[in-house]
């Protein structure tokens, strides 16, 4: 599957508020389940003793998905696509790692 193919397989589940013309509300819900996910890492930290575990593994995967989800609907609201997301972040970093730039801080470095 292609992130596109992901992207529209997703898009046939966005049943939210004016879904195509509203930004914040995946904005929102990507912070929401990188919380969830960040939530897993603690729990992993303070009940696995830092180990992960094939359930908090697949816990965590599960999370991911979501996140996923939301990049690609903020995409979409975006008028853009998970594949030129994902070119544009390669040339970008690749570009930082030729100059050696991918440490440090700023969007423009």
């Amino acid at each position: 599957m292609t992130l596109n193919e992901y992207q529209e397989g997703a898009t046939k589940t966005a049943l939210y508020p004016d879904a195509g013309k509203n930004l914040i509300y995946p904005i929102l819900g990507l912070c929401g389940e990188s919380g969830e996910l960040a939530e897993k890492m603690k729990k992993l930290i303070r009940d696995d003793a830092g180990i992960l575990t094939d359930e908090r593994k697949m816990l965590m995967k599960k999370e991911l998905g979501d996140v996923l989800w939301y990049v690609s609907q903020i995409a979409r609201e975006l008028d853009t696509n998970l594949d030129e997301i994902a070119t544009e972040n390669l040339t970008k970093l690749a570009s930082r790692m030729e100059r050696g730039t991918l440490h440090g801080d700023g969007d423009l470095r």
